[in-house]
């Protein structure tokens, strides 16, 4: 199943959290605020602010709350706004701070499982369930995905029904949408083909959001084999920041910025505009003092061709 050419695609920038959360600098919420209103006005409608975690393991997301409270103003100008959680007292403290979207994320395997949480899938899942509960309590949606969905660097390849019977718990108390993560970069596109297709087939009517690193350089290879089963969503961050602390080997996430250019080429839709977009990366290099990785962020600035070969699709 292909996307017919007039269909949007759906970008969710997740770099205040996935992108920041492994620097060693922790960035000034004043900062996180600056590059957050600027992808906004780069076309952004959803952005991915952080996550209420133990602020003691993950210190560059101890100001999430304080996120909310600064960008919150956003949502009445239709941007989404999600933060990760992991359990009841995460799910309140995301209450708290006025989180209308929450994402919940479970490891789908054990090694990875016990690295991360520190618990087995079955004690993570139990937690997420308690978490769901405060969420509907509050009217707080909340969407679920898996991390690790296609292969970990502790426990190997994901069998594909492991995502399946790990998801149908939680998708059943109400979740909005599902998301598969390949965590480490490392699943080829037969990999994320198998994956994914389990989980479009089990949930046939959930949005699915594809969240990928590019590690090993399959990045985009795995976002053209998605967008080919009819993906419209899929996680990014600006010039491929970040990775994973609690999965060994794990390198950024794939550039928005390479991401869009692609899909502008290929003549499917964004809403973002890509010389704003470029006009960020100084701003966010000098926030972690080091170069970003995208493609894009490496070569000099070129102006966007037309799409190529797509008017009569």
């Amino acid at each position: 199943m292909s996307i017919p050419i007039t269909e949007s695609i759906t970008v969710i920038d997740t770099t205040l959290r996935d992108g920041l959360q492994i620097e060693d600098r922790v960035v000034p919420t004043a900062l996180k605020v600056e590059i957050a209103r600027a992808l906004v006005d780069a076309g952004f409608r959803h952005l991915e602010i952080g996550s209420f975690v133990n602020p003691k393991k993950v210190p560059q997301m101890a100001d999430t709350a304080e996120l909310y409270r600064e960008l919150g103003s956003l949502e009445d100008e239709g941007v989404t706004l999600y933060s990760l959680v992991f359990n009841a007292k995460g799910a309140q403290r995301a209450v708290d701070a006025g989180a209308l979207q929450v994402k919940l994320v479970i490891s789908a395997s054990e090694g990875h499982s016990r690295s991360n949480s520190d618990s087995s899938i079955a004690q993570a899942g139990d937690r997420l369930l308690a978490a769901i509960q405060v969420l509907k309590a509050n009217n707080v949606a909340f969407e679920v995905g898996t991390a690790v969905s296609f292969i970990c660097p502790i426990d190997g390849p994901t069998p594909p029904q492991n995502l399946v019977s790990i998801l149908e718990p939680l998708v059943a108390e109400g979740a909005a949408g599902v998301g598969v993560a390949d965590t480490i970069g490392n699943a080829n596109p037969r990999m994320v083909r198998t994956g994914t297709k389990a989980v479009q087939q089990a949930f046939p009517d959930m949005p699915i959001t594809v969240h990928l690193h590019d590690t090993y350089n399959f990045g985009i290879a795995n976002v053209v084999t998605t967008l080919e089963m009819g993906i419209t969503r899929f996680d990014a961050t600006l010039g491929g920041l970040g990775g994973c602390p609690f999965a060994p080997g794990a390198a950024g996430n794939i550039g928005s910025d390479d991401l869009i250019h692609l899909l502008h080429r290929e003549g499917y839709s964004t809403g973002i505009d890509t010389e704003k977009l470029a006009g960020i990366r100084p701003t966010l290099t000098r926030a972690i003092g080091h170069p970003l990785s995208s493609k894009l962020s490496t070569i000099p600035a070129v102006p966007e061709p037309a799409p190529i070969g797509r008017a009569s699709r």
